[in-house]
């Protein structure tokens, strides 16, 4: 069982933060975007929450998450979870577009298919409620490393980002997905 979702990650915008301060109280301020700055504001990344192992496995985006970006990131799920002896997955996520999207359902129906004929993972779907974050296991994880990569004092380059998430969630860097244009 794997709960997925999608989140990004913001170089400008902090996150909500509860602390106790002797002196002065600690502010996070949305740090200004420079004209300048060749890296994007945030980063997207699809994450899937492995109930059996509580292992998280990430793969950024060069883009933003679309049906097709969710295709490639199944097909690299189903291919890490087969390596690991596994026959099957039952992938809770919400309803986003690019989830519901017939190309996506298609892929999935394809892709079990071809999993039962020449073996690999299979994906079950349960789609959860809409407007309903608080049944997927996933989205608690996702606000939790919000908060502990928080850089209070400056802006965090992309791969300095990138890095903190990777060590929070203890998982080694992936070539991120690319979001091909038609």
């Amino acid at each position: 069982m794997g709960y997925q979702d999608e989140t990004w990650w913001s170089r400008l915008a902090q996150p909500s933060l509860h602390a106790w301060t002797a002196d002065q109280p600690l502010r996070l301020l949305e740090q200004p975007a420079e004209k300048t700055d060749p890296d994007p504001k945030a980063l997207a990344c699809y994450g899937l929450l492995r109930d059996d192992t509580g292992q998280m496995l990430l793969r950024f985006v060069d883009g933003r998450p679309v049906s097709q970006v969710t295709e490639d990131f199944l097909d690299w799920v189903c291919r890490r979870l087969a390596a690991d002896g596994k026959k099957a997955l039952l992938l809770i996520w919400d309803n986003a577009p690019w989830h519901v999207s017939q190309r996506v359902r298609s892929w999935i129906r394809e892709h079990n298919r071809h999993a039962k004929r020449e073996g690999g993972v299979r994906i079950l779907v349960c789609f959860l409620p809409s407007k309903s974050p608080w049944l997927n296991a996933i989205e608690p994880k996702w606000v939790h490393g919000k908060k502990a990569i928080a850089e209070p004092e400056r802006k965090l380059t992309a791969q300095e980002t990138k890095d903190r998430i990777y060590d929070y969630y203890g998982t080694k860097p992936v070539k991120p997905l690319k979001q091909k244009v038609a």
